[in-house]
């Protein structure tokens, strides 16, 4: 007999994952009013360029643009204020959460599911 499957994945496993993390660090660097306005016109304008009819080779120009200027928008950013926020992000990176340290042992409940 098989173990109980697991229905959520490592937090820190992946393309997808290291993905996400990326995007919510632009994010939070958006809304962060020290930044620079002229850096956030970078990953706002490889968003536009994503919207735009005339694709050069397909999804893959649209792909290296948004990689493009996210990227260098998190270069860009002053280097004090992205470590702060990777620092923020850093719980998320590691699978723990403030709704993690909530739960306790007891909380989970262990079962088989069968059809």
């Amino acid at each position: 007999m098989k173990g109980p499957r697991r229905l959520v994945s490592k937090p820190d496993s992946g393309l997808i994952f290291e993905l996400g993390i990326r995007a919510r660090l632009v994010w939070r660097l958006i809304q962060d009013s020290r930044v620079s306005p002229l850096y956030k016109l970078l990953p706002l304008g490889s968003l536009l360029y994503l919207i735009n009819p005339f694709d050069v080779i397909g999804p893959i120009d649209d792909a290296f643009i948004i990689w493009l200027g996210s990227t260098l928008f998190v270069e860009l950013a002053p280097p004090e204020i992205v470590q702060e926020h990777r620092a923020e992000l850093e719980p998320v990176r590691k699978g723990e959460s403030q709704a993690d340290s909530t739960f306790e042992e007891q909380d989970i409940i262990d079962a088989d599911f069968s059809e």
